[in-house]
Order: C-alpha cells, then sequence, then structure tokens
C-alpha cells in the first residue's frame, strides 16, 4: 500500500499529531465539516470510531462512500448533514475533534464562536481539538476589511480570519491548553493558514463566564 493509498490527502499538520502519538487507534472522532472526508481516510482504516458533518449533502454523500468502502461495518448515520454550529451529539462524546478549513467560512465573530464552543461541548474533558483555519496572521497589511471581520485575501476571496490574539483570548475562555504553539503558514502572501491545537481541560470550571 502506498503512501497515498494509506493516508489519502490528509493534512499535514493532522499527519504530524499522528507521528506524536497524540491520535491514537481506538480514539472517537469527529470530523466537523468533513467534505468529502479526505481527512478521514487513514482512520477508516484503522479501525477509529469515525463520526463526520458537513452541511453539504453531496459531501457527506460521498464521505459515506468512502466509509463502506474503507470501513463497511460503520453504520451510514454516523455521516450526517449538521451544521458545525448546531451538532446533534450529547456532550463530552469525542476524544477529537477536528476541524479542516471549516471556521474560515464563518459569517461573523458570533458565528465563529458558536462553531467553536458547540465543538468544545461535545469534545471530553482531555479530548483535543484540532482546527486548521485562514488567518491575518503575516498578512496583515495585504488583506481588504469588507465588515463582520471578514476581509478579502489578496487570493481573491473573502475568509472570516482570526489573528494570534483572538485564538489565544478564546483558547483562555475556554480553559483550553496549547498543545502545539500555534503555527501559520504563509503561502506566498496570498493566504495565511494557522493551525491552531487545543487540549480540553479533565476538571469542570463554574466560574462566571469570561468577559
Amino acid at each position: 500500500m502506498d503512501l497515498r493509498e494509506q493516508f489519502g490527502d490528509i493534512d499535514i499538520y493532522l499527519f504530524d499529531l499522528l507521528l506524536k502519538g497524540r491520535i491514537t487507534p481506538g480514539m472517537t472522532l469527529l470530523d466537523a465539516g468533513c467534505g468529502t472526508g479526505r481527512n478521514l481516510v487513514y482512520f477508516l482504516r484503522n479501525g477509529y470510531d469515525v463520526y463526520a458533518v458537513d452541511r453539504s449533502e453531496a459531501a457527506v454523500l460521498a464521505a459515506r462512500a468512502l466509509a463502506a468502502q474503507l470501513a463497511p461495518h460503520l453504520p451510514e448515520e454516523r455521516f450526517a448533514v449538521e451544521s458545525v454550529e448546531k451538532l446533534s451529539f450529547p456532550n463530552d462524546s469525542f476524544d477529537i475533534v477536528m476541524s479542516n478549513a471549516v471556521l474560515h467560512f464563518a459569517e461573523n465573530e458570533e458565528h465563529f464562536r458558536q462553531m467553536v464552543t458547540e465543538m468544545w461541548r461535545v469534545l471530553k474533558p482531555g479530548g483535543l481539538l484540532f482546527a486548521r483555519l485562514a488567518s491575518s496572521i503575516g498578512i496583515e497589511q495585504k488583506i481588504v476589511p469588507l465588515g463582520n471581520q471578514r476581509f478579502k485575501l489578496p487570493d481573491g476571496t473573502e475568509r472570516f480570519l482570526v489573528n494570534e490574539e483572538q485564538l489565544l483570548r478564546m483558547s483562555e475562555k475556554l480553559y483550553g491548553t496549547l498543545i502545539e504553539p500555534i503555527k501559520t503558514v504563509n503561502v506566498q502572501g496570498q493566504r495565511c493558514m494557522t493551525t491552531w491545537c487545543l487540549k480540553k481541560p479533565h476538571i469542570v470550571f463554574f466560574e462566571q463566564e469570561r468577559t
């Protein structure tokens, strides 16, 4: 089996977490915004307890077809049409929640917070949130504000963009621990993609919500 067949088109930073042993077989995993399942190939092949959602019905059908081929024991209901900001799963359901190239489609900051807090809600204590999203880090002078924290990028796309301060503030609000430094790749000044890896605490805090 060659590498492409074994791992598919897995995100390189998700692959990095596998190499470091932060994601291990037997874990329950949710791909929140799975698309056609490009990040699921390895997990489906290697006995992970996989769930996936996407708001696109066509994408979910493609992910179901992939799962039927690689992990036919998984019921197709594991792959559902749902919005990330309104997940149907109970609290504390998953060891890993991953969100790849999804959060930068937020309509505004409130929508972004809704998506993040829903993923955090369904994550088990001690679990890992992996997110890769477009950011303004490193291209602050090259982006054009459009309102609601959305920007036009040099590559011509329009995205909701976070900055490092915002990610750190959100991490603190969630009482999450960064298990990796925030890493940003600058793609020739056209766009920047940031990786945000956060561990949920085992202790539940009941303090008044931070402002």
